[in-house]
């Protein structure tokens, strides 16, 4: 049998470290673009929808780990302000499909700037370039993490 090899010390405060940092900055990420009249949860569906055109109600709470009931009250708010928009699955008439609408489009693609923005601003004043440069590499080896 073969035994797993202790974790190290260093693994687990890289690990401990690596996800405070990375939810702080998440939230801070997302306040940067934070629009006064939609909340976090309806962001969130249409950042979604943005990468997933035309999916049913089902799909969406499933993928965005919520209850139907909420993603199907989050979409009535969404399509009252003209940002989502529902029709007809064209292969099943019984099936609505959810997608943006140009108004939502552009609600996604200007808070993606804005936040795209905000992080760069914020790395070029409070970092030096050599600090720059070590987030640049630290990056890199993280993205390793995330390929099987």
């Amino acid at each position: 049998m073969n035994e797993s090899p202790r974790t190290s010390p260093s693994a687990v405060q890289a690990s401990r470290e690596v996800r405070t940092v990375i939810g702080r900055l998440r939230r801070r990420i997302l306040n940067a673009a934070e629009a006064e009249d939609i909340t976090f949860g309806q962001e969130s569906v249409l950042t979604r929808l943005s990468g997933n055109p035309d999916i049913t109600a089902s799909e969406l709470a499933t993928a965005e780990g919520v209850r139907h009931q909420s993603v199907t009250a989050t979409l009535a708010s969404l399509t009252a302000l003209e940002l989502v928009e529902r029709r007809p699955d064209p292969d099943d008439g019984r099936r609505l499909l959810i997608a943006l609408t140009a108004a939502g489009r552009r609600r996604v693609a200007e808070g993606r700037q804005a936040r795209q923005e905000w992080l760069a601003a914020e790395l070029q004043e409070r970092c030096t370039e050599e600090e720059r440069q070590a987030v640049i590499a630290a990056m890199a080896v993280l993205e390793r993490l995330t390929y099987d």
